[in-house]
């Protein structure tokens, strides 16, 4: 009688220390009490071993999920526990002992679901071959209930189905199977369960058994011997570009661009372009060519006004600082100024830092006789909302943001001399703000305040460590008028009217 149910898959309750088993009957021995599966899973995961053994005295709780070789002529009939050839061996107590057959099940241990994809429990009733023959509706019904509750899913297109059950109809892509519809996620998903991996894979153990250097090694030293070069080989080192790098480069770079005639002192831009000084007489000369090509002075001083207002604006703070959310802290700029030219492009710087909502204190000590250029800038800085002031004690006692320095002259050294000039530096070297420098002169013995900032216009002066961080200005020199003063030039500004400059 036991022999009938080999084959068969079971589901095997042995409480909540031991959990569900379910598999294949493989062996039923009466003699020990006993019962065997094969291919079993442990609560929903495929057990490590291909065979497990069951006591009677374990078990609480045994469910048949399928017969094989159940067909239209089957029985079926209540299951009982001798029928597998275990007797019972329930007593009082859960204590194991000999009696008639009853099912197999102790009634002081709840029953736990067996883990599958549906939730249809079956009855715990079981179908014996051998039983009192049932009606052909009552068959279809239980095998359509033991199907929908199947926890062993097969896809019915794969090669192991096939050869594991050669009996098993193959359905069309209608999804009929045994007469049923199955569910489409049944038919992507139905795999055998028991193709899953039982552990996950491991990619750091497999990926230490590849030693790519010894690949790569062994690459190199065959395209040496042959002479040939694969591509993608770590021997080709691609060139890293930043994002306003060029990838494409027609020509070598040249970063001597620009030769002077006697240079005494070199710099370099953030691009490395070197950029020489030139003697303040070179510089005057040029100055002096340019003008003849109709670059008036008046052009100079706007353009060095708008140069040096734009490098103001940024030491400010730029957009940060200068913002229609912020008009409660406007910055404050003071303009010390001379009656000379340096004066003039100061004043111009003035007058458009003052269009920028900044607020520009200009001093300018009163003079007789005032040169015209002078004249026209401060009639057009009048026009704005900056103030001027004639004497050292209308200026701000508080520190101010900027101080821009247009009192020092290339020549009129005499001008040091002078009550204004020794009152204007000890207020600027008193009020502990930054200082900008426009245009300072070389001789560092003629500059009498510190500045931490100093603006060169067209190429810079061999000026010393005192000048503070050097910017060069462009105020709109064409390249013909460097040629003809003897100067090989190409412009080093890029994009931009204002760069810095750093010592090589």
């Amino acid at each position: 009688m036991a022999t009938d149910w080999l084959g068969s898959i079971v589901s095997i309750s042995c409480g909540d220390s031991l959990g569900v088993y379910q598999g294949r009957v493989s062996a039923v021995d009466q003699a020990s009490q006993t019962i065997s599966l094969t291919r079993p899973f442990h609560n929903g995961v495929k057990c490590l071993v291909p065979e497990v053994t069951f006591r009677a005295g374990d078990i609480t709780e045994l469910k048949i999920l399928e017969i094989p070789g159940l067909g239209d002529n089957g029985q079926c009939g209540d299951f009982q526990h001798t029928d597998l050839g275990i007797p019972n061996l329930e007593g009082p107590g859960g204590t194991s002992q000999n009696g008639t057959g009853k099912l197999l099940k102790k009634p002081s241990s709840a029953p736990q679901n067996i883990p599958r994809r549906t939730d249809v429990k079956i009855q715990d009733v079981a179908i014996s071959p051998q039983q009192h023959p049932c009606s052909k509706s009552y068959m279809d019904r239980h095998m359509e209930s033991l199907n929908q509750s199947k926890n062993f899913r097969r896809r019915h297109n794969s090669w192991s189905s096939s050869s594991r059950h050669p009996n098993q109809v193959t359905p069309k892509k209608s999804g009929v199977k045994n007469g049923q519809l199955k569910n489409k996620d049944d038919e992507c998903f139905g795999d055998d369960i028991e193709e899953i991996p039982d552990t996950d894979f491991d990619f750091e153990g497999n990926l230490a058994l590849f030693d790519k250097a010894a690949v790569f090694e062994e690459i190199e030293t065959y395209e040496r011997k042959s002479g040939t070069r694969s591509r993608g080989t770590p021997s080709e080192k691609a060139a890293r570009y930043r994002h306003d790098e060029n990838i494409l480069e027609s020509e070598p770079i040249v970063y001597r661009r620009i030769t002077v005639p006697q240079p005494s002192k070199e710099f370099c831009t953030d691009s490395g372009l070197v950029v020489p000084s030139v003697s303040y007489e070179l510089h005057k000369k040029l100055l002096s060519v340019a003008e003849k090509h109709g670059l008036t002075l008046e052009r100079r001083l706007e353009m060095t006004g708008v140069c040096s207002s734009q490098m103001a604006l940024s030491l400010l703070g730029g957009p940060n600082r200068l913002n229609p959310k912020n008009i409660h802290q406007r910055p404050t700029v003071a303009l010390l100024c001379g009656p000379h030219v340096k004066g003039a492009q100061g004043i111009s710087c003035g007058r458009h830092l003052s269009n920028h909502e900044v607020d520009v204190i200009l001093f300018l000590p009163n003079f007789v006789k005032m040169l015209e250029s002078i004249t026209n800038e401060l009639t057009l800085f009048s026009k704005t909302q900056g103030q001027q002031v004639s004497s050292i004690k209308d200026l701000p006692d508080t520190p101010v943001d900027l101080v821009i320095n247009c009192l020092d002259c290339h020549e009129n050294a005499f001008l040091r001399d002078q009550p204004w000039y020794k009152a204007a530096v000890d207020w600027a070297n008193q009020n502990r703000a930054p200082v900008l420098s426009l245009d300072p002169p070389v001789n560092e013995m003629e500059q009498g305040i510190d500045a931490k900032w100093s603006l060169a216009l067209g190429l810079p002066l061999p000026l010393s460590e005192r000048a503070g961080r050097l910017y060069l200005c462009d105020i709109g020199i064409p390249q013909k008028v460097f040629q003809e003063v003897g100067i090989n030039y190409h412009s080093p500004f890029g994009c931009k009217f204002v760069i810095p400059l750093h010592s090589t």
